[in-house]
C-alpha cells in the first residue's frame, strides 16, 4: 500500500542492476502487493470452511498455488498493459514497461507460473480448487485486462469478479464445494472492489486520462466518481450486513461488520462531501484495513460461533 501510493507522490524507488535486480524485477511482475490480499482472503476462506486451523499441508499447498495464480495473472497483465504503464507514474517502473524484462520473457514467466500453478492445485488439493483459481485467473487477463480496462467505466465494477475467486478456491481446497460464507466473502470483495478501485483513481486520475483508460474519475469527473463511491459503500455494507439474516454469518461477525461498515460509509461520506484527493487518499487506506478486518469478524464468527 504505501508503495502504490509513494508512486502516486512520485517517489518512485531506485532499482539496481545485476542478478539480484533480476530477480527483484521478476519478483515485481507478480504484483505482490496484490497478491498478499488474495492470499489473505483464501486463508480467511480456508479457516472458516474447517472452523479452525485447516491441515497444514493443505494449507501450504493451497497458499502456494494460489501465489503462483496470483503472480500469474500479475505478470500477465504487466506485459498487456506495458505501452498504458510507460504513461503512469503509479506503473512506469514496473519491470516490463521500464524495459528491464522483454515483453516476450514476461509472457513465458507468466506462463509457467499459471502451469505449475493450475498442477499443484489439481494434483495436491483438488480439480474444484485448481479449475476455480484458472477460471479466475482468465477472467482477469481476458475480460478484464484485455477487454474491459480499455472500453469501459464499468472495467472495475464487472472485472472485480476475478479478485473475489481467492475465497471460492480457498473454501473448495478444504471441502471440496463452496460453501454459503464462501460466496459471502466474494460478493463482499466484488462490491468492495469499486469504492477501493476508485479511490485509488481520484488520486491518479490525470496518469488514467493520459493512458486514454475510462476509468471513472477521468471520464465522468470527480464529483460524480464520489457519488458513486458513496452508493456503493453503502450497498456493500448492506449486503454485509445481510449476511447475518440470510444466516450465512453470526453475531459475532454483524457487530464487527456493522462497526467497520459504520466507519466506510463515514469516511465515503466526508469525500462526497469535501475534499477530493486528502479523502480520497484517507477512503483508499481504510479500505484495505476493512477488508482485512472484515475477513478476520467472518473467521472469528465461524470459529467461535
Amino acid at each position: 500500500m504505501s508503495s502504490t501510493l509513494s508512486r502516486l507522490d512520485g517517489n518512485i524507488p531506485l532499482l539496481h542492476g545485476g542478478w539480484r535486480g533480476t530477480l527483484v524485477d521478476y519478483y515485481e511482475l507478480t504484483k505482490p502487493r496484490i497478491m498478499y490480499l488474495l492470499l489473505v482472503t483464501t486463508f480467511a476462506a480456508m479457516l472458516m470452511a474447517a472452523h479452525g486451523f485447516p491441515p497444514l499441508g493443505i494449507t501450504l499447498v493451497t497458499l502456494f498455488g494460489g501465489a503462483l495464480a496470483a503472480g500469474s495473472a500479475g505478470a500477465f497483465n504487466c506485459v498487456i498493459d506495458r505501452d498504458i504503464d510507460r504513461l503512469m507514474a503509479r506503473t512506469m517502473s514496473r519491470p516490463v514497461a521500464a524495459g528491464r524484462i522483454s515483453p516476450i520473457a514476461g509472457a513465458i514467466f507468466a506462463t509457467l507460473l499459471g502451469i505449475v500453478s493450475f498442477f499443484v492445485l489439481y494434483r495436491f488439493a483438488n480439480p474444484l480448487a485448481a479449475w476455480l483459481s484458472l477460471g479466475g485467473n482468465a477472467y482477469y487477463v481476458i475480460i478484464y485486462t484485455l477487454w474491459l480496462k480499455r472500453t469501459t467505466t464499468l472495467n472495475i465494477v464487472i472485472g472485480g469478479a476475478a479478485g473475489a475467486v481467492p475465497p471460492l478456491v480457498g473454501w473448495a481446497a478444504v471441502s471440496h464445494t463452496i460453501g454459503g460464507p464462501a460466496l459471502g466473502l466474494f460478493a463482499l470483495i466484488f462490491l468492495w472492489t469499486p469504492p477501493h478501485f476508485w479511490a485509488l483513481a481520484l488520486m491518479a486520475n490525470t496518469d488514467y486520462h493520459k493512458a486514454n483508460v475510462p476509468m471513472l474519475p477521468n471520464v465522468r469527473g470527480d464529483a460524480h466518481t464520489k457519488k458513486e463511491i458513496f452508493i456503493y459503500t453503502i450497498v456493500l455494507v448492506a449486503m454485509s450486513l445481510a449476511l447475518t439474516p440470510l444466516h450465512v454469518m453470526g453475531l459475532w461477525y454483524f457487530i464487527p461488520a456493522a462497526i467497520l461498515g459504520a466507519v466506510f460509509i463515514y469516511d465515503a461520506w466526508r469525500m462526497f462531501s469535501g475534499p477530493t484527493k486528502p479523502m480520497a487518499r484517507i477512503t483508499f487506506k481504510y479500505s484495505l484495513l476493512y477488508l482485512a478486518l472484515m475477513c478476520v469478524a467472518m473467521v472469528a464468527d465461524r470459529v467461535i460461533g
